[in-house]
C-alpha cells in the first residue's frame, strides 16, 4: 500500500468515527497528499516545469506560499486552474496573433449576460486534457471531481439569454471563428435564492471572493474613458459644422479577458468584460478639506455601474444607473472594437469587412448612436458615409416578444446622461420616418416606427433603434420569427421584409452532453463507432447530425436497457442532490417514480402555475382513491420538480414559489400519497444544478402560453439527455416535434391564433368556466389546506374570475388528460419509453449550437473560419 494509499484509508476510518459536523471541514494536504506530493514540495522547481505535477506544486509553493502541511482542496482547485490558464494563454496568443496576421473578418457579440457555469471543467474537455489532470491529481493524493465542486458559477447571467451566449462563444470557439464577446464584469450577479419557510430570499452572490478566477486575465493595458452627462458643443471649420461632447463626469473601463478554448483546436475565443473604474482615483482636495465621504465619492459611484448585473429600475435612479450601465458597456465595446481596427491598420470605412457586431437583445442597442459618434465626432465622417458603415456592421437578435422587455428610455434621462447621443438618435429617427414616408408609409406605420414613443412621458424605443440600425433582424425560432413579423415589427417587415431572419437556438453538445452526461456520451459513442460512423468522441460532438443513425437501435432490446440504466444511474444522481437540498421532499425519492422537471425563471407566461395546480389536483384524486385505485392510475408515481429564480419584485412569480413548497410540505410528508406524488422546489438554480437536473430528466415541462414563449433551450437540453417533452406547440418545441416525430413528445393546449382569440373574448368580457378538477384544486387552496389564503388569494381570485390571460383555464383540462392517459400510461411500457428516448437523443442534432453558429456566419455576419496552429491531440 502506498503513503497515499495509506492516508486515504486512515482518512475514511476517521471520518467514520467523527459527528457528522467534522466532515465539513476542509482537508488539508498532510491527510490526502502522496509521496510525490511531499517530494516535489522539498524541491526547486524550475519555473519552466514540464509536468503538470510539477507545475502544480510550482504554484502551490511560490504563489499560495504553501506546502503539505496547509494546502486544502481549494488551493489545489487554485493551483490547478492556474496551470491549465498557462496553457490557454498560450493558445489565445497564438489566435490573436493568426487574427491580427490574417485581419480575419471577427464575431463581436455584445451580451448584458454571459452565464457561463463553472469553466474549469469545461476546459479541461474542450483542451483534452482531462486525463492528464486525473492523473497528475492523483499522484498528489487529490480527486479531480473534488478540485471541480470547489469552482464557483460565474454569476454573469439571469437565464436562457447569458446561457445561450455561453453556449454561442462556446461554438464560436470550436468551429474556429474569430470571436469576442463583450459584456460586464459585475461584482454581484444575479442573487443567491434561499428558500425560507417556503419563500424566496435574496441574498448577494458574490463571486469575486477570492479574487480573479479562473480563466479571467485582468487587463489594465486595455483601458477607456467613459464620458456622463455634461453637454455638446457646435462649432465651423471650413464651413463644416463640427460637433463635440465635452463636460460631465468620467469614468474609466478596465478590461478583463475570459477565456473560451475550442474544444479538438487551439482556438480560444475571448470575453472582455469591463470593470468600472474611478477616473481620479482619490479627490485629494476634499480629503484635505476634512470631507472624507466627498473624496471617496467618485470612486463608490463609479464602481456602481458594474456593482451588480440588471440594477433596479423602478425609481428615477434606477433607471438613470441601468442606463449608465449600458452605455459603459457598449462604449467600452465600441472603444476596443476601434483599437484593434488601429491594431489591424483597418480603414474604419471598411470595418463591416472586418468587424460584425452582433446585439444580442436590445441591451446594447446604445452601441449604434456611439459608433456614430465616435464616426462623427472623432473620426470625420459625414453623416451619408457613418451610417453606411453601421448598417453594413450591426445585427440584431431579438428574444422576447414581451412589451416589458423591450426596452425604453424617457428622454429627458437619456438628454441628462447621454447628450450627443440624444440628438443622434433624434437625427436618426429625422431622416428614417422622412424616408418610408416619402416610401408611401401610412401615419399609423410612422408612429409604430418611430424610435420615440410620444405617449405621456416620451420614450427612446431601444427595439426600434437596433432594427433601424442593422442590416439583420432575427428571431430565435421559427414561430417566434414569424411572430415578429406578423406581429410585434410588422411595419418594419412591411417596409424591409428581406432584413428579418430566423436563426433557431442551440445549445453546445460539449456541456449538455458529454460533459454533464458522460455515461451518454459513451452510448453514443460506442454505438456509432461500433456502426462505423465515427471514429471517437470528437467526430460527433462536432457533427450531431451523426446521431441520427442510433434510431437503428430501436430494434435492439439489450441497447434500449442501456440507456434506460444510464436514466436511472442520473436519477438516482438527482435524488441525492434533492435529499441534501430541499428539507422537505420527504426523504428518500423512489427511482422508479417519473422525474419531471420544470426548470427556468418563474413567470406567469412559463405557467409555473399550471404545473402546480395539477399537482394538487393529483393529490386530490389520490387521496379520494383506494390503494389499489391509486396503483392502477398513478403508479409508478410522480416527482414533479421545480427550479427557478423569482424577480425580486415580481409578487405573482414569489407566490408561486411559495404554492410550490407549500404544497410539497403536504404531499411529500403524506403517508398515503408520498410513493405515488413528491413535489419539489430546488433552491438557487444555476448551470451546475441544471448539469446534474437535465440528465435526469424524464418529463420536461414546457407548458408556457402558445406564443409568448421566444425559444427555449432547457427543452434542447433535456431531449438531447433523453428527456420526452410535455409542452404546447410554442417556441422550439414546433421544431422540436418536428425533428422527433410526432409520437416521441407529448403535446396539448390552445395555439397560438386561439390564444389571441380567447383574449379577445376576455377583453369582451366573456369568461370561461373552471374545469372541476381545477376549481377542486382552487377550492383547496381556497379553503386553506396549504395554508397562507391570504397571500395566495391574487393567484386563486384571479384565476377564479375568469381573468385567464395566460390561458391556464383554458389548457388545464387537457393538460390533465394528456399526463393521465398517455405519459403515465407509455411510461408504465419500459420498451416503448425506451424507444422514445432513443429517438429524442438521437434526432436532436439541429439543436446543437454549432448548426445555430453556422446559420449565422451563413445568413448574416458573412464569417469564415480560421486556422489557429495544430490539434491538441490526435
Amino acid at each position: 500500500m502506498t503513503l497515499a494509499e495509506e492516508l486515504a484509508s486512515k482518512r475514511k476510518s476517521a471520518q467514520a468515527s467523527e459527528p457528522a459536523v467534522a466532515k465539513q471541514a476542509p482537508v488539508v494536504g498532510s491527510q490526502i497528499g502522496s509521496t510525490q506530493f511531499h517530494s516535489l514540495l522539498q524541491q526547486e522547481i524550475s519555473v519552466t516545469s514540464n509536468t503538470v505535477s510539477e507545475q502544480i506544486v510550482n504554484y502551490i509553493k511560490y504563489s499560495l506560499c504553501r506546502d503539505s502541511t496547509n494546502i486544502d482542496v481549494f488551493g489545489m482547485y487554485m493551483a490547478s486552474s492556474s496551470t491549465l490558464r498557462n496553457k490557454l494563454i498560450d493558445n489565445w496568443m497564438k489566435t490573436q496573433q493568426v487574427q491580427q496576421e490574417t485581419r480575419a473578418k471577427s464575431v463581436n457579440y455584445l451580451s448584458l449576460e454571459f452565464l457561463m457555469g463553472r469553466a474549469l471543467t469545461n476546459s479541461l474537455y474542450n483542451m483534452e486534457v482531462g486525463q492528464t489532470y486525473a492523473e497528475s491529481l492523483r499522484d498528489l493524493g487529490f480527486k479531480l471531481e473534488d478540485i471541480q465542486s470547489e469552482e464557483q458559477d460565474a454569476a454573469l447571467g439571469n437565464g436562457g439569454l447569458g446561457r445561450l451566449a455561453a453556449c454561442f462563444i462556446d461554438s464560436l470557439a470550436c468551429m474556429n471563428i474569430p470571436a469576442w464577446g463583450y459584456g460586464l464584469r459585475y461584482n454581484y450577479g444575479m442573487f443567491k435564492q434561499h428558500i425560507e419557510n417556503g419563500y424566496q430570499t435574496e441574498s448577494p452572490d458574490y463571486w469575486l471572493k477570492h479574487g480573479c478566477p479562473f480563466p479571467l486575465v485582468e487587463r489594465l493595458d486595455r483601458e477607456y474613458v467613459i464620458r456622463f452627462g455634461g453637454w455638446t458643443e457646435m462649432e465651423t471649420v471650413n464651413g463644416k459644422m463640427h460637433f463635440k461632447w465635452t463636460g460631465g463626469s468620467m469614468v474609466k473601463a478596465v478590461a478583463y479577458d475570459c477565456l473560451c478554448p475550442g474544444h479538438h483546436t487551439q482556438n480560444v475565443a475571448n470575453i472582455r468584460l469591463w470593470s468600472a473604474r474611478p477616473y481620479t482615483e482619490f479627490q485629494l482636495g476634499s480629503h484635505n478639506s476634512g470631507d472624507f465621504y466627498n473624496a471617496i465619492k467618485e470612486k463608490a459611484d463609479s464602481e456602481n455601474i458594474t456593482f451588480v448585473l440588471y440594477p433596479n429600475d423602478s425609481t428615477e435612479e434606477g433607471k438613470k444607473l441601468r442606463l449608465k450601465q449600458e452605455y459603459f458597456f457598449v462604449s467600452a465595446s465600441i472603444q476596443d472594437i476601434m483599437k484593434r481596427a488601429d491594431e489591424m491598420q483597418i480603414e474604419y470605412k471598411d470595418l463591416a469587412n472586418h468587424f460584425a457586431i452582433q446585439l444580442n437583445d436590445t441591451h446594447p442597442a446604445l452601441s449604434i448612436p456611439e459608433l456614430m459618434r465616435v464616426l462623427l465626432d472623432e473620426k470625420d465622417f459625414e453623416w451619408e458615409d457613418a451610417w453606411k458603415v453601421i448598417n453594413k456592421v450591426f445585427s440584431y437578435t431579438n428574444h422576447t416578444i414581451l412589451p416589458e422587455a423591450l426596452e425604453k428610455w424617457p428622454i429627458h434621462i437619456c438628454k441628462e446622461l447621454l447628450p450627443r447621443h440624444t440628438d443622434i438618435i433624434l437625427e436618426i429617427n429625422r431622416r428614417f420616418l422622412l424616408q418610408i414616408q416619402q416610401g408611401g408609409a401610412t401615419a399609423d406605420m410612422i408612429r409604430n416606427m418611430s424610435l420615440v414613443d410620444d405617449t405621456g412621458c416620451r420614450y427612446l424605443r431601444m427595439a426600434n433603434l437596433a432594427i433601424v440600425g442593422s442590416h439583420a433582424v432575427n428571431g430565435v425560432a421559427a414561430l417566434h420569427s414569424q411572430i415578429i413579423v406578423d406581429a410585434t415589427f410588422h411595419d418594419f417587415a412591411v417596409v424591409d421584409p428581406s432584413k428579418f431572419h430566423n436563426v433557431t437556438n442551440g445549445v453546445t453538445p460539449r456541456r449538455w452532453i458529454a460533459q454533464c452526461n458522460p455515461q451518454l456520451a459513451h452510448f453514443i459513442t460506442k454505438h456509432l463507432k461500433k456502426a462505423g460512423y465515427i471514429q471517437r468522441e470528437v467526430d460527433w460532438v462536432g457533427n450531431m447530425d451523426l446521431l441520427k443513425h442510433l434510431v437503428q437501435l430501436e430494434q435492439q432490446p439489450a441497447a434500449l436497457q442501456e440507456l434506460l440504466n444510464i436514466k436511472l444511474l442520473n436519477k438516482q444522481r438527482l435524488a441525492r442532490y434533492i435529499e441534501r437540498h430541499v428539507p422537505n421532499c420527504g426523504g428518500k425519492i423512489p427511482e422508479t417514480m417519473i422525474f419531471d422537471t420544470q426548470v427556468k425563471r418563474i413567470h406567469e407566461y412559463k405557467r409555473q402555475q399550471l404545473n402546480i395546480l395539477q399537482a394538487i389536483s393529483f393529490y386530490i384524486q389520490l387521496k379520494a382513491m383506494t390503494p389499489e385505485q391509486r396503483s392502477k392510475t398513478f403508479a409508478p408515481g410522480v416527482c414533479k420538480i421545480f427550479a427557478g429564480k423569482a424577480a425580486s419584485a415580481y409578487e405573482n412569480a414569489k407566490r408561486i414559489i411559495k404554492l410550490i413548497t407549500a404544497v410539497g410540505d403536504i404531499v411529500n410528508n403524506d403517508p398515503e400519497t408520498k410513493d405515488f406524488l413528491r413535489v419539489v422546489f430546488i433552491p438557487n438554480y444555476n448551470v451546475s444544478s441544471a448539469e446534474i437536473i437535465f440528465p435526469a430528466t424524464e418529463i420536461s415541462e414546457q407548458i408556457s402560453t402558445a406564443g409568448m414563449e421566444a425559444s427555449g433551450t432547457g427543452n434542447m437540453k433535456a431531449c438531447m439527455n433523453g428527456a420526452l417533452i410535455i409542452g404546447t406547440l410554442d417556441g422550439a418545441n414546433v421544431e422540436i416535434q418536428e425533428q422527433v416525430g410526432d409520437d416521441n413528445i407529448f403535446i396539448f393546449g390552445a395555439l397560438t391564433e386561439q390564444v389571441n382569440m380567447i383574449r379577445q373574448k376576455f377583453r369582451a368580457g366573456q369568461q370561461l368556466q373552471l374545469p372541476k378538477q381545477m376549481k377542486d384544486a382552487l377550492e383547496a387552496i381556497k379553503s386553506g389546506m396549504f395554508g397562507n389564503v391570504d397571500y395566495f388569494a391574487p393567484l386563486v381570485n384571479g384565476l377564479m374570475s375568469g381573468n385567464d390571460y395566460y390561458c391556464c383555464v383554458v389548457d388545464f383540462e387537457e393538460y390533465n388528460q394528456v399526463y393521465i392517459e398517455d405519459v403515465l400510461p407509455t411510461y408504465r411500457d419500459r420498451a416503448m419509453w425506451a424507444t422514445m428516448m432513443l429517438n429524442n437523443v438521437a434526432r436532436m442534432g439541429f439543436f446543437s449550437s454549432d448548426r445555430s453558429i453556422q446559420n449565422y456566419c451563413d445568413k448574416i455576419w458573412n464569417v469564415k473560419p480560421i486556422q489557429v496552429g495544430g490539434l491538441n491531440m490526435e
